[in-house]
């Protein structure tokens, strides 16, 4: 059911909400004239990227931001009841029992000292008249609607026995609790891997169908938006800039804006037929015309010999226990994984958090010591470096990390950061790093007069920017992209993927791409390295990993990403629900040995 085919009054309706934040003596507007409805049974999405005002909006309905900095104003109507007049107590009876909220991060709201089924039993508690043994049964009803195996069983465990997308569901579980008749999703799938997104996709679509509950989904994510949403209300900088039907938005997006978030969001599938990286089309969000225009990157050369060559790669963590700390197993993190990386081309390793990606980025570098196999990087034997061969073989190969936040001390000036490498390998003068640290951020798209500027004072983009600017100071040939542009907004990642595809160009770079987003992934790679436990269940040119994968593991990677396609809206995949297997050995474990059949040239599957 959507807006237009209803006559019944709707579940929700905003008008003119306006809500400010105050900053001294001042009130500064971060959402502006916000007025949308959700019908009964509908689902509105609200897309925009980071500050445009979209969790705000929904903090506000809520009435969840704090008094003293926060000003609310308009009128917000729940099946006719206003609820921006309500005295305290009013919406706390109202919060969690006729409207319900899932946030982003499952572990925040989760209490970590309480069993999880005692967390949805108090939902139930605090709302109805029940006996405890009746909330017990509904919270094992909802565990079974939530597709929660063996929900009996798990009932007395805490949250930190789940995965990120098991508590996913039990935060959904307690959301539904009430029965409410409003959910409000606020980047429920943003920080989950692609195959946990689809079930967590799949799932509120079937409880939906279900319970005819309303849905307000917000997200930055436009394959989301179209799988998941009836209408569409597309945000910038505070205001709703373009409303109506998801296929509308999608098909006749007007506002230049809409259009701009359309034309970089990675469609799987859009590379057919192309052997190279793609850069992504950009659009000015201002005016709407094209700034870039959709082009490819290099082919590297066939015949030079691999500047990273990798074979059989064993990296394990020893568990201990007891009095006096016995080894009692590993975890098995990386286990037997060859392969190698020539200059100029780029290796994607892919699959969800947990298969061991990262850890082989890690390895390669010695930031983790391998337990056991051979890495040669451009002729070094890194596995038997010393400490002063170690620093200079460091040269070599740089590391840019998913959150440059982290990654850059916020004492320190972005020029410093930059040129520190520079200085520490005595490369050169504090002059001639300057001189290099400044052309190095004209050469990443930010001006050599921000070198005075601290990390803060610069965007999750730009942040990134400037790590990979400091990354390139030692001229290194291997650049590992630990994922490198996961935390960005749609349009960033699709900036920062075209500036990493610029840079190989010119300076014939070797990348390994390490990520678990598939579509992403297809668009910057020319060969690709499926993960799974540990273990490269498959590698091969990603024209032929993509167009005819071979692994049930990579036919569910590629199953699972959300298509930006309205036309698909509805669509169940019917991705299992398992857990990950764990990774964790007993003391003594022999892994089995592989073997890998060769389907076409180059592409290897895992037997």
């Amino acid at each position: 059911m959507t807006a237009e085919t209803s006559t019944a009054a709707p579940v929700l309706k905003v008008e003119n909400l306006t809500t400010s934040f105050g900053s001294g003596n001042d009130w500064h507007a971060v959402v502006r004239d916000m007025s949308f409805e959700v019908a009964a049974g509908e689902t509105v999405a609200i897309v925009g990227e980071s500050g445009s005002g979209k969790s705000v909006t929904s903090l506000s309905i809520m009435r969840l931001l704090p008094k003293s900095t926060s000003r609310i104003e308009g009128k917000v109507w729940l099946q006719g009841r206003e609820l921006l007049s309500l005295d305290d107590e009013s919406m706390r009876r109202i919060r969690g029992n006729e409207i319900s909220m899932i946030f982003q991060e499952p572990m925040t709201s989760l209490n970590p000292i309480f069993p999880i089924g005692k967390q949805i039993a108090e939902a139930i508690l605090c709302h109805r008249d029940v006996s405890k043994e009746e909330a017990k049964r509904e919270v094992l009803e909802l565990l079974d609607k939530v597709r929660i195996p063996n929900a009996k069983n798990r009932f007395d465990e805490y949250p930190h026995q789940f995965s990120g997308g098991m508590r996913q569901r039990v935060m959904i579980a307690m959301a539904l609790a009430s029965r409410p008749k409003l959910l409000i999703a606020d980047e429920p799938t943003t920080a989950l891997d692609v195959t946990i997104q689809g079930q967590i996709l799949d799932l509120i679509k079937e409880l939906q169908d279900e319970t005819g509950m309303s849905v307000l989904f917000i997200t930055h994510d436009m394959g989301v938006v179209a799988e998941i949403s009836d209408r569409t209300i597309v945000m910038f900088r505070g205001d709703a800039v373009e409303t109506g039907t998801t296929a509308d938005i999608f098909h006749n997006g007007q506002h230049p804006y809409t259009r701009a978030l359309l034309s970089a969001v990675p469609k799987l599938g859009s590379m057919a037929g192309k052997a190279r990286p793609m850069r992504f089309p950009v659009i000015d969000i201002k005016t709407g015309e094209m700034v870039q225009a959709e082009s490819e990157g290099i082919a590297p050369e066939k015949k030079v010999q691999p500047v990273l060559d990798v074979k059989n790669l064993v990296t394990r963590f020893d568990i201990r226990s007891g009095l006096f700390a016995r080894k009692s197993g590993a975890v098995h993190a990386v286990e037997n994984v060859s392969f190698d990386l020539k200059p100029g081309e780029t290796l994607s390793l892919v699959g969800e958090s947990g298969c061991g990606k990262s850890t082989t980025g890690r390895s390669i570098t010695r930031l983790v010591e391998p337990t056991d196999g051979n890495i040669t990087l451009d002729g070094y034997e890194v596995t038997k470096l010393g400490t002063r061969d170690l620093r200079d073989m460091r040269r070599t190969i740089q590391m840019i990390f998913q959150d440059p936040f982290a990654s850059l001390d916020p004492r320190m000036t972005v020029g410093s950061a930059i040129m520190e490498p520079f200085i520490e390998h005595g490369l050169g003068k504090k002059s001639q790093a300057r001189e290099r640290a400044a052309d190095l951020l004209e050469r990443v798209g930010l001006k050599a007069d921000m070198m005075k500027r601290y990390p803060h004072e610069f965007s999750g983009g730009q942040r990134q920017r400037i790590a990979i600017a400091r990354s390139l100071i030692l001229d290194p040939k291997v650049i590992i992209a630990d994922e490198a542009v996961s935390a960005l907004d749609v349009s960033i990642k699709a900036q920062v993927c075209n500036l990493l595809i610029d840079l190989q160009q010119s300076l014939n770079l070797a990348y390994l791409f390490i990520s678990h987003d598939m579509a992403v992934v297809e668009r910057v790679s020319h060969r690709v390295a499926v993960m799974y436990l540990g273990e490269i269940v498959e590698i091969g040119p990603r024209q032929q990993v993509f167009e005819n994968p071979q692994h049930d593991y990579t036919k569910k990677l590629m199953a699972a990403v959300p298509v930006p396609d309205p036309d698909r809206r509805g669509t169940r995949r019917g991705l299992a629900v398992d857990e990950i297997k764990s990774p964790i050995r007993p003391v003594g474990y022999q892994p089995p040995v592989r073997a890998y059949s060769e389907v076409s040239p180059g592409h290897f599957v895992q037997a």
